[in-house]
């Protein structure tokens, strides 16, 4: 089974409006959705603007296209980091409106799959997405996604909340945790997209799906819209994330048996100025021989067991600057604890 990310290419619009009789209530439900959301959905196709050299000149290709949300009145657009990050020049079109905004990245974060672009000139209307919370979902609740798979904009799929907290593999390094797994359709083009509740309101944001073919299998997974709401400002702001942490390196997973280790993060660096070193954590060093020695290695973090990045990074995700956590570690083999207030990494 393989993970795809979701891009696609353009195609017309087929959304309509008609006549409700007849309908049932599930379904003029579905259609409400659609049509309180569907002018918060946007195209966004990624360029690639080349050099040619003296003969060709300079050139531009497509480098992918994916589904943005309006984020808010300023112009603010949501989307997946891996739509933008192989382009440097972005086009973002909206339903019935055939001009194409040109728009600037304004911050990413790989680690969460998100990206902000900003409309360097902003339609006469915006209507920005509603938003909801992942808190409290439930599997087997309703889940619809708008998008647009191989192009076909503003399409419409339905299904339900298939699981939570689910882990998947993501494009900047680490496991991105906590991920809302669905079955409405999600195909290539759909990345980026708004996966949203019967409210119509903003529960996640659709990025991959897990298929041998490439296309919908009933197995989508969604960013959930609580660590969307984590990051985003954040990227506006400062245009990348500021996160809490404890000032150290770590060394590799793969290397740790070298040292005679089976668990545990070795530490291979302080900063001089974290939040490790002002706790008095050390980190592996070296003898009169070139020969490294350990130092540090940390087993837990507020209860928590760590033995990678991944646990690591998880673990601090959920905290804020200042925060304080307790760390055990082994120092000579012997354990120890020792109480941390994060700061800014």
């Amino acid at each position: 089974m393989t993970l795809f990310l979701t891009f696609g290419g353009p195609f017309a619009s087929g959304a309509s409006n008609g006549n409700l009789d007849g309908l049932i209530e599930s379904e003029k439900n579905t259609i409400k959705i659609f049509q309180d959301n569907v002018e918060s959905v946007v195209n966004v196709a990624t360029i690639q603007q080349r050099q040619g050299g003296w003969f060709y000149g300079d050139f531009e290709m497509p480098a992918g296209a994916g589904t943005g949300i309006v984020w808010d009145q300023d112009g603010y657009i949501l989307t997946n980091f891996h739509v933008v990050q192989n382009g440097n020049k972005f086009q973002i079109s909206f339903q019935n409106d055939k001009t194409q905004y040109e728009a600037t990245v304004v911050g990413v974060e790989p680690k969460k799959d998100i990206a902000v672009l900003k409309l360097l000139k902003r339609p006469t209307k915006l209507v920005p997405i509603r938003l909801g919370s992942s808190q409290n979902l439930q599997v087997g609740q309703k889940a619809v996604a708008i998008g647009n798979p191989f192009g076909l904009d503003h399409t419409i799929t339905q299904g339900i909340v298939s699981a939570l907290d689910r882990k998947i593999e993501g494009v900047g390094g680490v496991t991105i945790h906590g991920m809302i797994q669905t079955d409405a359709s999600i195909n290539p083009g759909n990345s980026g997209g708004p996966l949203l509740n019967s409210s119509g309101l903003l529960i996640g944001m659709n990025t991959v799906i897990f298929s041998a073919s490439g296309t919908s299998a009933g197995v989508g997974f969604a960013v959930p819209v609580d660590s969307i709401l984590r990051v985003v400002p954040q990227l506006i702001k400062f245009g990348k994330v500021i996160r809490p942490g404890l000032g150290i390196g770590v060394l590799p997973e793969n290397m740790r048996e070298r040292f005679g280790m089976s668990k545990g993060i070795i530490i291979t660096y302080i900063d001089e100025n974290g939040a490790a070193a002002k706790a008095g954590l050390v980190g592996m060093g070296q003898d009169q021989y070139g020969r490294y020695y350990l130092g540090d290695v940390v087993i837990e973090i507020d209860g928590k067991e760590v033995n990678n990045y991944d646990d690591i990074f998880h673990v601090l995700d959920q905290l804020k600057i200042g925060d304080e956590v307790t760390i055990k570690y082994l120092r000579d083999g012997k354990p120890k604890t020792v109480k941390i207030k994060l700061t800014a990494v």
